[in-house]
């Protein structure tokens, strides 16, 4: 499902180009789940932005479901990410005007696939069916986060993406949240690559990649 080879990614500074990815490579098969750690620094949000197609590698290929990102302009981008990712941000990133269930029915909208089934079956899960009347500032992290986890697995894409998801949370309520999102992926059978600096949280995916400096340690 995603593709990564000998991606290189360097950024703009006052001393001159400072490099955050040298030749990074790896592999994700749909139904896999990787957790992506490192030092702070070591380029693993630049890794899965480049994943995500928010951004574009300098050097080497990107391929989300058999499609060279290389190859797409912006709008192609665009509608890779929202037909074939789901991204589950640090800071939940929800629209403060929507409900629960709207905001969780977002994404699947934009893609065309939104089936009320399976959002109902999220919400059960995620315990929010009583929730999806009220809004974003009437939820707690823990439950902001769990909308944030239905909406980018609401239109079944084939890679997840999830950024320090309980990074905001304590550490019971992450526990449990992540759980929650462990086994909604596993069934919907999606990819998912998690960044955590958490080694407990990383012992919880089937495999673990290290970042130190930019290079798979």
């Amino acid at each position: 499902m995603l593709t990564i080879d000998g991606v290189t990614k360097a950024y703009a500074s006052a001393e001159g180009p400072v490099a955050v990815l040298n030749g990074v490579s790896l592999a994700l098969a749909a139904g896999e789940s990787l957790a992506l750690t490192g030092e702070s620094g070591s380029g693993k949000s630049t890794l899965l932005h480049l994943a995500g197609a928010l951004d574009r590698p300098d050097g080497g290929t990107v391929s989300v479901g058999g499609v060279d990102l290389a190859g797409l302009d912006d709008a192609g981008l665009a509608m890779v990410r929202r037909d074939r990712i789901g991204i589950i941000f640090q800071q939940f990133n929800l629209i403060p005007s929507l409900s629960v269930a709207a905001n969780i029915g977002f994404q699947a909208r934009l893609a065309g696939r939104f089936d009320a089934g399976w959002t109902a079956h999220m919400a059960g899960v995620l315990g929010l069916t009583a929730l999806l009347g009220r809004y974003p500032d009437e939820l707690s992290g823990g439950q902001q986060q769990r909308v944030a986890i239905g909406r980018a697995l609401g239109s079944r894409p084939g890679l997840i993406l999830a950024d320090e998801p309980t990074g905001n949370l304590d550490e019971a309520t992450g526990e449990a949240v992540l759980g929650l999102m462990l086994d909604l992926v596993a069934e919907s059978g999606a990819a998912l690559l998690m960044v955590t600096h958490s080694d407990r949280l990383a012992g919880r995916l089937a495999r673990r990649l290290h970042l130190r400096a930019g290079r798979v340690a």
